[in-house]
């Protein structure tokens, strides 16, 4: 008997012990395992049967209640507009790692002492096969991530060594990269929620995915995928993951573009790896972040980060200037609009009089020519520098 069946008997003999409704999910509440029905079912529970997903929103409702976090058992409350009664819950531990979530639909709350001390019981037994399932697959987790890890290494002989004695692959390949952003979070509590999402993706998706963690840092490596493809996997996974954390946000991603196959994956992987510095950073951009969409902050985020000291001195007096802000404002208009009077003027409201008024400012303060390439792509290079140091800017989406 696998451990799946063994997991699947011991539900099915508590609820047919219970006369209720039990299901196994793992920790981001996707279905493992349920019973059959009892005449308790809800709406939520009969469409995550038949779907294997309750969605979401039931998600999101069953993680922010703080279940990731939980040492014993607890109640859901029910959400009428998902469709669900109340749950009783029961993390699933072994050695303090969550493996699962047990639920039993209570909406009464008439479960008896006795029916809670065998729940408890029953859920004792489950996280027991879970942590001998999760066993049986480490030592193939642990040589991936491995492979993986040496597949992007900075180090070309290493890369080589890997691919040596890696499998033959053709196609095309994306990298993430996810990182923890609240660095208060203990690296082994970070750890665990995103070997937890990245292990549910790579089960979840019909293209192969490598994964690895260390110290707070997610690898994903998708093989025959796209970009428009992961996606939407990646932001689930975010999100997930700061669910899981109890800190909405906290988890950050950038997707590299695609690369020729494993022996490039490399590049997809830098890329990633710069994306998810721009995560939260680069003005307009949320949690995740396509390498694609940086534009000129693709070159900038592998600049230095907080060193406002090497910002040209021409621009930290215009910077450090009473009208600062005006003036600012202008110039950023006038460098993305090329130069152009006439689109400068129409983008700040501005009659043409007063916008050639203020270039004489940034001119006079900066001692710069407004009409010269290298001063050009001096100040536009400190202005993008200094966006990144501005959480205030950033209100819409990347690309919006």
């Amino acid at each position: 008997m696998t451990d799946e069946d063994e997991l699947q008997v011991l539900i099915d003999d508590l609820a047919e012990e219970l006369g209720r409704s039990v299901i196994i999910d793992d920790p981001l509440v996707r279905i493992l395992c349920a019973s059959r029905h009892f005449g308790d079912e809800d709406e939520l529970r009969v469409r995550a049967v038949l779907q294997r997903d309750a969605g979401p929103e039931a998600s999101s409702h069953v993680l922010a209640q703080g279940v990731a976090r939980w040492t014993g058992p607890g109640i859901v409350p029910g959400r009428a507009d998902l469709g669900m009664r109340d749950r009783l819950c029961v993390p699933l531990r072994e050695r303090g790692e969550l493996l699962g979530l047990l639920m039993v639909i209570d909406a009464e709350h008439t479960l008896t002492p006795r029916e809670l001390a065998k729940i408890q019981d029953r859920s004792r037994t489950a996280a027991a096969v879970m942590r001998r399932r999760a066993l049986a697959h480490s030592a193939d987790r642990t040589a991936e991530a491995h492979f993986l890890l040496r597949l992007v290494h900075p180090d070309a002989g290493i890369r080589a060594e890997a691919l040596a004695g890696g499998p033959a692959e053709d196609g095309p390949v994306v990298a993430v990269s996810l990182r923890v952003r609240d660095r208060e979070l203990p690296d082994a509590e970070s750890d665990v929620a995103l070997h937890i999402v990245l292990e549910s993706a790579a089960l979840r998706q019909r293209h192969r995915v490598r994964t690895a963690v260390r110290d707070g840092h997610g690898t994903a490596l998708f093989s025959g995928a796209a970009t428009a493809d992961v996606g939407g996997v990646v932001e689930r996974m975010a999100a997930g993951a700061g669910r899981l954390l109890d800190v909405p946000g906290a988890v950050l991603a950038g997707i590299g573009a695609p690369a020729a196959g494993l022996g490039e994956a490399w590049r997809s992987y830098r890329q990633a790896e710069v994306a998810v510095r721009g995560a939260g950073r680069v003005p307009g951009a949320g949690a995740v972040v396509r390498w694609a969409d940086l534009g000129p902050y693709a070159m900038v985020l592998q600049l230095p980060a907080g060193q406002p000291g090497l910002l040209p001195a021409a621009f930290t007096r215009l910077a450090e200037h009473e009208k600062a802000d005006r003036l600012l404002e202008t110039l950023r208009a006038f460098l993305e609009a090329g130069g152009s009077i006439r689109r400068t003027a129409d983008a700040l409201h501005l009659h043409r009089t007063s916008l050639y008024y203020r270039l004489d400012q940034i001119r006079a303060i900066t001692g710069l020519d407004l009409d010269d390439g290298g001063d050009r792509l001096q100040l536009h290079l400190s202005l993008l520098l200094t966006a990144l140091e501005a959480p205030e800017h950033r209100q819409t989406p990347l690309g919006r």
